[in-house]
């Protein structure tokens, strides 16, 4: 409870590689939670407010090679300190359950698992963006690699964002980094493979944060 009384907001991150149903988890996610009468803010990153998203643009379009991994940290960091000062700090601070299509996990399995940026350098600079904002859960979404490379060449219909359309070994990289980070913290982190159908999915996500609902 804040100091007011009201009850304190939670932030719930859903994480994972390319084409893993991120998306409609969070649809799913904030359906469920809103029938219990919680507010729910179903958000993302890059983006979410309109300075976060002018930088999402820079992010994902253009050439692969129009930003080198330690500029697209710092990029993501500039829109984040954007994201939680406008958005998401106000949400949790009247009670609202924010979800969070990415967050800095994301940035750790792209920018220093799958690249060449130190995980240290990942962390301070989300600690400058986020004033060190964290999870109270993050929902990591796995999927066979065949399986979620067939959802997201749907999804993008031949037209992959900058980063989407790196190469396989790189998306590799980037789901054995997030399972890396699961597995170093289970008290944060639970893992759900999306091979079920979505609406069976949802059922094991809303299981998956049950223990934090008032």
């Amino acid at each position: 409870m804040s100091a007011q009384g009201t009850p304190a907001g939670r932030f719930i991150t859903l994480e994972g590689g390319e084409g893993v149903g991120k998306s409609t988890q969070i649809r799913l996610l904030g359906l469920h939670l809103r029938s219990r009468g919680l507010e729910v803010v179903e958000t993302r990153e890059p983006g979410g407010t309109p300075g976060a998203e002018a930088i999402r643009a820079l992010l994902l379009q253009g050439e692969a090679d129009r930003w080198n991994p330690r500029a697209e940290l710092l990029l993501f960091a500039a829109a984040r300190c954007d994201h939680v000062e406008r958005l998401i700090r106000p949400a949790l601070a009247r009670g609202a359950w924010v979800l969070c299509d990415r967050y800095v996990d994301s940035n750790r399995a792209y920018q220093a698992g799958a690249s060449s940026v130190p995980d240290d350098d990942v962390m301070a600079a989300h600690d400058i963006g986020s004033a060190g904002l964290m999870p109270d859960r993050t929902i990591l979404l796995t999927a066979p690699a065949e399986e979620a490379r067939r959802r997201a060449a749907e999804r993008d219909a031949g037209r992959p964002d900058r980063i989407g359309a790196r190469d396989r070994a790189f998306h590799d990289r980037v789901v054995a980094a997030f399972l890396d980070y699961a597995h170093a913290e289970p008290e944060r982190f639970r893992v759900i493979d999306t091979s079920a159908t979505p609406e069976e999915v949802g059922v094991r996500i809303a299981a998956a944060i049950s223990d934090l609902l008032p």
